[in-house]
């Protein structure tokens, strides 16, 4: 049969956008306090806001408002923030909180707070009290529990604005910490399966200057947003944006009407709605930071574009997985890069430009190389499949092999004894019986026959049937074990095939009969 190898290719876009693509409104929610710093909670949204509060009657030194608290309200049809009430109050200190993210299942929640814990306000070694950010669970009622800082957080320098990857494996976060480049740098840290962090990694050049980048979000589409005063934009904070699987993409600014000459900040977007929220203190607005609500009016135009070039090597045949296989890709005449698929026979080709043409080829051993053309596009979530056959005077070769293969398998198994005048299967046998299944099932196409054998005692006709018995006892415990019978031809040969000298009418010693008294195992060659 001939045997054709596949490989499925996947294409991913990332886009950086132009200038001139948003409509935008001030809204309603707004006070003339510090309102900004909008995340989904499901149709909600949840904002952080100074507007007083009964237990929040302490002011802050630098702007005379009350403390920051987080409030939900529902978004309406139009975008607006209605019905907005607190959030938490078993969150709710004398002191900030903000800047909060939550995980798909809304379970789990990471948010900003002044350095404020369990009745204890930390100081660094200046007496300044910087920010921490925690974690916390979150019931079915919206009551947040086990409250827990993150593991990075220092008394000495800066942690918040948390925010997720698309798959939640990735934290990022604004810091001063040790290893930053500039005022405020963003980090990220891996969020592992029991529940750890990694250690934090700077973003580096790419994002960070020796200014201030702050306040990320990471969109669907694995895009990188974020605000930065070092970058020469309109001035103050300004939102840029830049594909987190394009590392060598320069972060592109918004334009207007999302950045002014003020600080434009907390950017999100919603990418199947095309629309989402940002913060600002520009002119014209309710009070101080306001949050602003925009419709994406046209499909912006990519100023840098980003594929990714993904997929699995197959067996076409019978849909195994190809290890082992050589996948390269070419740009013109010259070789990009080339992979060998390991275990899960899985590829991956980063930061491919688009409207370009590339070709895609796919080698093992025994197989002959094809390829296929790809030219992409800007359009997301393209398939393509590229296929690879066996030359004709290559299948029998490939099919000689693996049958090779399986039969090395089968020699370097045990052989398996049977007692005298016996045909029952002894357990030593059965754990060199589970040896052959397994090779069986590694060797799905190959057929086998069971060949057993009696020592030179009794008569011929006797042993003809008892070895025959003992086959067939080796058969059916394979197909006990889940192997097909159609696969398997039990063949007695009585004492005609003696391994030893002990023939009819020679002493021999119990061990040297018992040489003889075997099965042993051959692949059917067609």
């Amino acid at each position: 049969m001939k045997k054709i190898i596949t490989v499925f290719i996947f294409l991913s876009v990332g886009y950086v956008f132009g200038q001139d693509n948003y409509r935008i409104k001030n809204l309603d929610v707004n006070t003339k306090y510090s309102d900004f710093g909008v995340s989904y909670y499901g149709g909600d949204a949840i904002y952080a806001s100074s507007k007083p509060k009964q237990n929040k009657s302490k002011k802050h030194w630098t702007n005379g408002q009350p403390y920051l608290d987080l409030f939900r309200g529902t978004i309406d049809g139009t975008g607006e923030i209605i019905d907005s009430e607190p959030f938490s109050n078993k969150i709710d200190t004398k002191y900030h909180e903000s800047n909060a993210v939550f995980t798909k299942d809304l379970r789990t929640v990471y948010f900003t707070r002044n350095n404020y814990f369990q009745d204890h306000y930390g100081k660094d070694t200046l007496g300044w009290n910087n920010l921490k950010m925690f974690r916390a669970d979150v019931s079915d009622s919206g009551e947040w529990t086990n409250i827990t800082p993150m593991p990075f957080n220092d008394d000495n320098y800066s942690v918040g604005h948390p925010a997720l990857s698309p798959d939640e494996h990735t934290l990022y976060f604004t810091s001063d910490m040790p290893g930053s480049m500039g005022a405020t740098d963003i980090f990220k840290s891996e969020i592992f399966s029991d529940g750890s962090y990694g250690a934090p990694v700077n973003l580096g050049s790419q994002v960070n200057t020796v200014g201030k980048e702050m306040f990320p979000y990471v969109s669907e589409k694995n895009n990188l947003y974020f605000s930065s005063d070092s970058r020469g934009g309109q001035g103050g904070l300004d939102v840029y944006v830049v594909p987190l699987n394009n590392k060598s993409a320069e972060p592109v600014n918004l334009g207007s009407p999302i950045n002014s000459p003020k600080d434009d900040f907390c950017f999100i977007i919603d990418n199947n709605k095309k629309s989402g929220y940002f913060s600002s203190n520009r002119a014209g607005g309710h009070g101080d930071d306001d949050i602003y609500y925009f419709d994406e009016l046209k499909a912006p135009k990519s100023a840098v574009c980003s594929q990714v070039i993904a997929g699995v090597v197959r067996d076409k045949s019978n849909g195994a997985l190809l290890p082992g296989a050589l996948v390269s890709l070419y740009k013109g005449g010259e070789k990009l890069e080339s992979v060998i698929v390991g275990a899960d026979a899985a590829f991956k080709f980063d930061n491919m430009d688009c409207a370009t043409t590339y070709r895609v080829t796919g080698d093992k051993e025994l197989y002959a190389g094809a390829e296929e053309t790809v030219n992409t596009t800007e359009e997301a979530d393209l398939e393509l499949s590229l296929s690879l056959g066996l030359n004709p005077n290559q299948t029998q070769i490939a099919q000689e092999t693996e049958i090779d293969r399986c039969q090395y398998a089968l020699d370097n198994i045990n052989t398996i004894y049977f007692d005298l005048d016996k045909y029952y299967i002894r357990p030593d046998a059965a754990i060199e019986l589970e040896k052959i299944v397994k090779t069986m099932k590694r060797c799905p196409n190959i057929k086998i026959i069971a060949g057993s054998h009696t020592d030179s005692r009794a008569s011929h006709a006797y042993n003809d049937r008892l070895s025959q018995n003992r086959a067939q006892s080796t058969m059916d415990y394979l197909v006990s074990r889940g192997i097909d019978a159609g696969r398997i031809t039990p063949k007695g040969y009585g004492e005609t095939q003696l391994l030893n000298r002990c023939s009819d009418g020679v002493k021999c010693s119990e061990g040297e009969h018992q040489v003889n008294r075997r099965t042993e195992f051959v692949i059917v060659r067609k």
